[in-house]
């Protein structure tokens, strides 16, 4: 089947839209008869007002956004003075509990060290 057999039946459809196209007529904007148009100065402050809509919208979010750092900054800060402390916890403990530091705060409380090794022996025992 060749391009040339379907040439009527194109050119009967092109005939089909050129009728149907003059019949429609595009409007863009409302009949003045029959509705009503909405002044310049109204529709211009009808977009001074979206416009300082969204200002304000977009004024409440960045002040959100600040005060939300602000309390982020106040956090990592209340989080690095408590890692310091508890590093110098760490520390002191570490101190603290060394051998010689718990030696002498046996002697301190009244212990005696112990030269040779004892067993008690609890099979005697009934």
């Amino acid at each position: 089947m060749a391009i040339f057999d379907l040439a009527p039946a194109i050119e009967i459809s092109r005939k089909i839209v050129r009728e149907k196209t003059n019949q429609v007529v595009l409007r863009l904007v409302p009949d003045t008869k029959t509705g009503q148009v909405a002044a310049d100065r109204t529709f211009g402050m009808f977009l001074v007002g979206i416009f300082t809509i969204g200002l304000l919208a977009l004024l409440v979010i960045n002040t959100a956004l600040a005060e939300d750092a602000f309390v982020l900054q106040d956090l990592k800060q209340q989080a690095q003075v408590l890692t310091d402390e508890r590093e110098a916890i760490l520390r002191e403990l570490a101190a603290q509990s060394s051998p010689d530091k718990l030696a002498q705060s046996a002697i301190d409380l009244g212990m005696v060290a112990l030269n040779k090794m004892h067993f008690l022996d609890l099979s005697v025992v009934k």
